[in-house]
């Protein structure tokens, strides 16, 4: 089964959509902290602070932090639950290899390191970590359906997902509100300071489109995972995951 975001494409090239998607970041990544920052007024530092401590509880070890970017979350899950590893994996080396400065300069590179993988086809051997997590990155997946397979795949028994994302308030006037910022000012700011034409066009675009709440809990069940839930953040402007194998 495919999803309406899968369809979606950052550029109109007779490419496939993870080469895109890379090419996109890889675009962004000079200017992807700013602008993230700067478009959710800074919300998305706490959005990512509560997926963390959804993991707290349960003191993981070995992390894997997929569509890391440049590194946030891993550095912020490192400060909060100190594993003694942590992956941060994501097909844009443009945007790790910022993770990988930032790292360095926190001294964290004997815990934090960044690898190049394409999410849906993970290189990691059956139940590698105690957890996994992942911050606005999955509804870039090429196919949701692998990409969390092997989100599960990975996890040892018993271990945990936590996933922060996106998604579209459900409520009067959020909703209505939602859209025109994200229609009107995001794209248009985000196009200024990134200079890339598409790349916030085709955000906004997959968030609207993705799957979320109940039904994305429906998904991570189908996807291995023997308990889900969610949380609506801010509105539902973001919406938290949790899921255990």
């Amino acid at each position: 089964m495919g999803y309406d975001q899968e369809k979606i494409n950052p550029y109109k090239k007779g490419v496939e959509k993870t080469q895109q998607v890379e090419q996109m970041f890889d675009n962004i990544a000079p200017t992807y902290d700013k602008l993230n920052h700067r478009l959710s007024w800074d919300i998305d530092r706490g959005w990512r602070k509560k997926a963390i401590l959804q993991l707290k509880p349960y003191q993981p070890l070995s992390l894997l932090d997929i569509a890391t970017g440049t590194g946030d979350f891993a550095i912020l899950a490192e400060e909060i639950l100190h594993p003694t590893k942590l992956i941060g994996a994501d097909i844009s080396e443009g945007m790790m290899e910022i993770g990988r400065q930032k790292v360095k300069a926190k001294g964290l590179d004997h815990v934090i390191s960044f690898e190049k993988e394409d999410c849906t086809a993970l290189s990691y051997s059956d139940g590698s970590f105690d957890a996994v997590t992942a911050a606005f990155g999955i509804r870039n997946f090429a196919n949701l359906d692998k990409g969390l397979s092997e989100m599960c795949r990975v996890l040892k028994p018993g271990g945990h997902l936590s996933i922060v994302e996106l998604t579209t308030p459900v409520s009067f006037p959020m909703r209505q509100l939602f859209h025109i910022y994200s229609h009107t000012f995001l794209p248009i700011y985000g196009r200024l300071i990134s200079k890339d034409t598409s790349a916030y066009s085709y955000l906004t675009k997959t968030i609207e489109a993705f799957p979320q709440g109940e039904q994305m809990v429906k998904i991570l069940c189908k996807a291995g995972f023997k308990e889900a839930s969610f949380k609506r953040l801010t509105f539902g402007i973001c919406t938290m995951y949790f899921a255990t194998k």
